[in-house]
């Protein structure tokens, strides 16, 4: 009796040695999250800024029955405005639409870090041959090119990681919009840079979703 008494008694000592031992590991993951999240609620990371400089068109050309080839190279850059957090960007792409179509293939930019209140600039070729556009996006093309005027869209889609200290963030998703107004006809006020090719000094803010 004695020796069934004793291996009942270590038993429920091993029970009570692992739940010690998981309720110590489940409180020092409850104290590190903790730790991270005050962390991050102090330092506040803001999301980068980004401008869209210039535009230099090489080819624009609508062909029938709705086809657009097109060739731009576009100049982008973007600031960290924080002091302690730095900015992974694993995968960027860069496209061009017009009226919520996109007109070009997606051009990648090599993954990058950015550093606290670093400017990077981009200069990405961004195009397409034969793209196959909308009837109704034909028609209102044909209206903008008689107008002189194009409104496209370089958007800018990816996936960033924030890094404070040596914590380095989860994936988050980056939704960049910047909008180009691209002068043709008589109204150009570009700059002629031979073999057809058209240089727009653009300047615009761009509006950013991360």
């Amino acid at each position: 009796m004695s020796a069934k008494g004793d291996c009942g008694h270590h038993g429920d000592g091993r029970r009570r040695l692992f739940r010690r031992i998981f309720a110590g590991i489940l409180i020092f993951i409850l104290i590190a999250l903790i730790t991270i999240l005050l962390v991050w609620a102090i330092l506040r990371p803001t999301k980068p800024k980004f401008v869209l400089q210039d535009a230099t068109v090489y080819a624009f050309n609508v062909s029938s029955p709705n086809f657009l080839t097109s060739n731009f190279q576009v100049t982008i850059s973007s600031r960290n405005p924080n002091d302690k957090v730095g900015v992974y960007y694993d995968k960027v792409d860069v496209y061009a639409s017009y009226r919520n179509q996109q007109i070009t293939y997606r051009t990648a930019i090599p993954p990058t870090y950015q550093g606290h209140n670093e400017i990077d600039v981009w200069s990405p070729f961004v195009y397409g041959t034969d793209v196959p556009v909308a009837p109704y996006n034909a028609v209102s093309l044909s209206q903008d090119q008689a107008n002189g005027v194009i409104p496209l869209l370089f958007k800018i889609d990816g996936r960033v990681r924030w890094k404070v200290g040596t914590f380095i963030s989860g994936k988050y998703h980056l939704y960049v919009k910047c909008s180009a107004y691209i002068n043709f006809g008589s109204k150009q006020t570009g700059i002629p840079l031979g073999n057809n090719a058209v240089k727009y000094q653009l300047v615009q803010s761009c509006s950013v979703n991360v």
